[in-house]
């Protein structure tokens, strides 16, 4: 339960218009960016379907109105002792409900998601210049690990 006493509830999403139409307006506040429109959206929730342990989810409040959303997706390493690891992803909150505690609420489901599944680790990835969302992620016990490396295609 986020400090502020707001009644929350994780759902996965199950591909309903509405709902990619709500996530895809939560997507695009993270960076300001224009929503998908609705058929782009219905095709990668398609293809993210195909991945046996990729869902997303939205936290909603008491009157089911999308708070936040995240990503998860478990898979399995060949390294170490074997164990699967986890990647959260596309973490964002809606713009009028920042600050209300539905991030910490919505990164600890994903920490007990990953667990249930039998992750050895959960990582994230965040931009850099994204220094508030740094000091979220520390507070709540993420470490950095490593350097993430990427390149545009």
């Amino acid at each position: 339960m986020p400090a502020t006493g707001v009644s929350l509830a994780l759902r996965e999403v199950r591909g309903s218009d509405a709902e990619l139409l709500h996530l895809s307006a939560l997507l695009a506040a993270m960076d300001g960016e224009a929503p998908l429109p609705l058929a782009t959206m219905r095709e990668r929730y398609a293809t993210m379907r195909r991945y046996p342990d990729y869902r997303c989810y939205m936290m909603v409040g008491a009157d089911e109105v999308p708070l936040g959303t995240f990503s998860l997706l478990v898979f399995p390493v060949m390294v170490h002792d074997g164990r699967p690891e986890a990647i959260v992803e596309a973490v964002v909150v809606a713009p009028a409900a920042r600050g209300m505690g539905i991030g910490k609420a919505m990164m600890r489901e994903a920490m007990r998601l990953a667990r249930e599944a039998g992750a050895a680790k959960l990582a994230l990835s965040s931009n850099a210049r994204r220094l508030g969302a740094h000091q979220f992620y520390r507070q709540l016990g993420f470490a950095e690990h490593g350097i993430s490396f990427s390149i545009g295609l």
